[in-house]
Parts: structure tokens; sequence; C-alpha cells
């Protein structure tokens, strides 16, 4: 009788979480999937929903712009992560020194991360004019004329892509974390072993806190194919669709020209990139995530 209560009352206790997934997660995805096969411009009322088969899909591979929103995301994912995860590290490793304030300099580094998206967008919007900036007023004491940042095609992307390292204070802390976790008698064994301060980081800090790196990466693929506010604040996939990301693009699809069928299929593509990039990082991390405690690691 007690187990049978006690089953009860961890069942009402997930119910919230439950609920919340069938109806935020799971049936939002089931309807969008639904969409991606029909025609439905939002505003008549889901009884105006017209099944179209597969011609949203073979839309979307006759579309100039779905090919340039995949392009700018691609390139803006291959440079940022990888940017993005040494440049969080190098900056965990000093944080990790015992020093006097440290506390205070890890508090400064996280700050920004916490800074709503939408307000930090609007900061940048200012630091990157070309007339009354800072950066190019910071240029202008070397003497070199800095460009119109996120009106020149050629350089608002690579903006975005720098405006995004002052942001990195989450994926710090989770290395700073990891960092913390390896054992100090580790690199006191290396070092009596004759190991210098590079050797050690490679063949005993990199090791121990590849799981982290390897959850970072992830994230950090997910989070780079999705990216949207800053290009939707800052440049709204301009100029001449230099910063038309895949997420900007779909929202244009959906919410500006209400196109939800479309828009769904979109969606789903998008599903099945992050789905194929994650699944190759997972296979291959058993050539290089270690587990400590773990020596199959076939």
């Amino acid at each position: 009788m007690r187990n049978s209560r006690s089953e009860r009352a961890g069942y009402l206790f997930i119910l919230p979480w439950f609920l919340g997934l069938l109806l935020f997660t799971l049936g939002p995805m089931l309807f969008s999937f639904v969409l991606s096969f029909s025609k439905w411009d939002i505003i008549t009322g889901i009884g105006s929903i017209e099944f179209v088969g597969l011609d949203n899909f073979k839309a979307i591979f006759h579309d100039e712009l779905f090919y340039q929103s995949l392009k700018v995301t691609f390139i803006f994912a291959l440079v940022s992560v990888p940017l993005y995860q040494i440049f969080s590290l190098l900056i965990a490793l000093l944080l990790n020194m015992r020093t006097r304030g440290m506390k205070l300099f890890r508090l400064i580094y996280f700050m920004p991360s916490v800074i709503p998206a939408v307000a930090v967008s609007m900061m940048w919007i200012m630091i990157f004019n070309p007339e009354y900036g800072i950066l190019n007023r910071a240029l202008g004491w070397f003497g070199i004329q800095g460009p119109a940042w996120l009106q020149d095609p050629s350089y608002a992307l690579g903006a975005l892509i720098v405006m995004g390292i002052w942001g990195v204070g989450n994926t710090i802390i989770i290395y700073l974390s990891g960092l913390q976790g390896v054992p100090e008698e580790l690199h006191e064994a290396a070092q009596l072993d004759g190991a210098g301060s590079i050797r050690r980081f490679f063949s005993v800090t990199m090791p121990m806190i590849s799981p982290t790196i390897f959850f970072n990466l992830i994230m950090g693929i997910i989070g780079g194919f999705q990216y949207f506010t800053q290009a939707f604040v800052m440049t709204n996939g301009g100029p001449l669709n230099s910063t038309l990301f895949y997420n900007l693009y779909l929202y244009n699809k959906a919410f500006v020209n209400y196109e939800m069928g479309y828009a769904s299929a979109l969606s789903w593509i998008l599903f099945a990139i992050i789905l194929f990039f994650t699944l190759i990082v997972i296979r291959s991390s058993s050539m290089w995530v270690y587990y400590n405690g773990d020596d199959d690691r076939d």
C-alpha cells in the first residue's frame, strides 16, 4: 500500500513537467511536422490548412535565399564555434589561477552573458557605428580608417562573430568548473616526471576536461546554427543578405510572409542539419573524450 501511494505521489510531482513537455514541446513539434506538408497563412485559422505534400520541400531547394541563409549560417558556425571554444578555454585557464581578486575577475567575465541579447545588440550597434562608434575611434588613434561595420557586406558577418566573443561567459564558467575538477596530484606527478606546463596541459588537463569540451562543443554547434536575435536586431539580414541567417530567414517566412507551412519545412531541415553534425561529434567522442575511471574507450 505504501509503495502504491509513493508511486502516485511521484507521478503527481512529474505531472507538471509531463504536461509542459506535451503542450510546449512534443505538441508543437508534431503540429510543425504536419504543417511542413501543408500550406497555411496562420491568419485564416486552422481550418484553412491545405495539404500540399512535398511541395514545400521542392520549393525550398529551388530557393536562392535558402542557399544564401545556409551559406551564412555555415560560415558563422564554422568560424565562431571553434573560435569561441578556444577563447573561452584560454580565459578559463587564466581565471583558474590562484591570485588575489580572482573572484572579481570571474564575475566581470561572466556578467556580459546574463545581459539580455537585445540590450547587448543595441550597445554593439553604437560600438560599430562608423561615425561615432568607439571601435572606429580607437582604430583612428593608430591612423586606421575603420569601415562601416554593419553596413558593409564584407564586414557585417565578421562583426557579428567578433561581438559573440564578448558574451561567452557561460562557456567560460563551464570550462572553469571542469578545470577545477582536475586532480592536483596528476599535475604534481607529471611535474615530477619532468613535464613542463605546456606538456602538462596537453597530457593531463586536456584529457581530464575532454567531457567538458565535448559538452560545450555540442552546445556551441546547436547555438551556432540557431543564431537569430543579434542578426534580427542589428542587421535584419542585411546588407545584401550578408547576415541572412537561417533562423532569420525562417522567421521572415513564418511571421512576415505568413507562410507557416514553408517555414515549418525549413525548421525540419534545420533540425536534420543540427542532428547530423551533433551525431558526428557524438560518434567521434570515443576517440578523444576521456571519462575518469573508464579504460574501455571503444
